[in-house]
C-alpha cells in the first residue's frame, strides 16, 4: 500500500479539525458581547461547524481502517472489527482516536446549540475541537517520541497545532465576513471585519510567537542540532524547508494585512471605497489560506517520513 490514502487522510483531518477549533474560537476573543448578538452573524461564522464535525467523524473513522490495513499489511475493505477493536484497545493510537471520536460528538452536539446559547455553544466547540485536535499528535512524530521528551514532544506539538488552528480559522472567518452579496460586501460586515482584523493583531502576534518556540522545540525532539547536517539530505529537511518558506510568505501577507489593508479598509468606510479595500484584502486572505494549506499538505506529508536518510535513520 502506498502512502497517498494515509497523506490524503492525515490533510484532511488537520485542515477540518484546525478550521472546526479556529472558527469555534473565532467569536469568543473577536467579538464583542453585542457583536455576537447580531443577527445571522454568529451563523454565518459557525455555520460550518455541523459539516466540520460530521466529515471529521467520517474521515477519523476512514483513517483508524486505513491505518488497521496499512499494519496489518491488508486492503482497507479487508479490515474487520476484530482488528479495530486491537488497534483501538492496543495502542495509543488507537486510544487517541476514541478521545477524537468523543470529542467530535461533543464538539457536533455544541455546534447544534449555537442558535440558543451562541457564547457557551462556541466554548465547548473550541475547547472540544482543541481536544480533537490534540490527538492527531500521537499519529505523527511526536507520537513515536518516548519518555519525558515524547512528553515535551506532544505538548509542544499540541500547542503548535492549536496555534495555527487560530490563524487559519481567523483567515477563514474574515474571508466569510468579506464575501460579498450581491456584487458587493454589506457595510455592516466591511466595519466588523475592520475590527476583527485590528483585535486580531494582538492575537496573530501570539500565535507567530507560538508557532516558533515550538517548531524549534519540535525540530530539536526530531532531529537534533547535532544531526541537521546528514538530515539536509533527506526528503524530510526539503518537504521541512518548503513549508518555512511558506511559512514565511503567510508572515509577509499577515504583515501587509496588518500595516497596509487592514487601514485601508477602515479608511474605506469614510471615503466610501469600500468594494476597492475589500476586494484588496480578500484576495490577500485568499493567497495566505492557499499558502496555509499547501503548508498542510506537506505537514501531512513529511508526517510519514523519516528525518534523516535510509542510511542513517536507526
Amino acid at each position: 500500500m502506498t502512502d497517498l490514502p494515509v497523506i490524503g487522510i492525515r490533510f484532511a483531518l488537520y485542515a477540518d479539525l484546525m478550521l472546526l477549533m479556529g472558527l469555534a474560537a473565532f467569536p469568543l476573543y473577536a467579538l464583542g458581547r453585542d457583536e455576537r448578538g447580531i443577527p445571522g452573524l454568529l451563523s454565518i461564522l459557525a455555520g460550518p461547524q455541523r459539516w466540520l464535525c460530521t466529515f471529521g467523524l467520517v474521515i477519523s473513522a476512514l483513517g483508524m481502517a486505513v491505518l488497521t490495513a496499512s499494519m496489518q499489511g491488508v486492503g482497507p475493505l479487508s479490515v474487520d472489527a476484530a482488528m479495530l477493536l486491537t488497534m483501538i484497545r492496543e495502542t495509543e493510537v488507537g486510544t487517541a482516536w476514541l478521545y477524537r471520536m468523543i470529542a467530535l460528538l461533543i464538539a457536533a452536539g455544541a455546534a447544534w446549540g449555537l442558535a440558543v446559547r451562541p457564547v457557551t455553544a462556541a466554548a465547548v466547540l473550541a475547547a472540544a475541537g482543541s481536544l480533537a485536535l490534540a490527538t492527531l499528535a500521537w499519529s505523527g512524530h511526536a507520537g513515536a517520541t518516548e519518555g519525558l521528551a515524547g512528553t515535551i514532544h506532544r505538548i509542544s506539538d499540541v500547542l503548535h497545532m492549536i496555534a495555527a488552528a487560530i490563524w487559519l480559522g481567523a483567515i477563514t472567518a474574515f474571508l466569510l465576513l468579506l464575501r460579498p452579496r450581491h456584487g458587493a460586501v454589506p457595510p455592516e460586515r466591511a466595519a466588523l471585519a475592520a475590527r476583527t482584523l485590528d483585535r486580531f493583531a494582538r492575537v496573530g502576534t501570539l500565535c507567530v510567537l507560538v508557532l516558533t518556540a515550538t517548531g524549534l522545540v519540535n525540530a530539536q525532539l526530531i532531529v537534533g542540532i547535532e544531526n541537521a547536517a546528514r538530515s539536509a539530505a533527506s526528503p524530510y529537511a526539503r518537504l521541512l524547508l518548503a513549508k518555512l518558506l511558506l511559512f514565511g510568505a503567510m508572515l509577509v501577507l499577515a504583515a501587509m494585512n496588518r500595516w497596509r489593508l487592514t487601514p485601508a479598509l477602515g479608511a474605506s468606510l469614510v471615503d466610501g471605497n469600500t468594494p476597492v479595500a475589500a476586494g484588496a484584502i480578500r484576495r490577500s486572505l485568499v493567497i495566505e489560506i492557499f499558502a496555509g494549506a499547501a503548508i498542510l499538505t506537506l505537514v501531512a506529508w513529511f508526517g510519514t517520513l523519516e528525518p534523516l536518510p535510509a542510511f542513517d535513520a536507526v
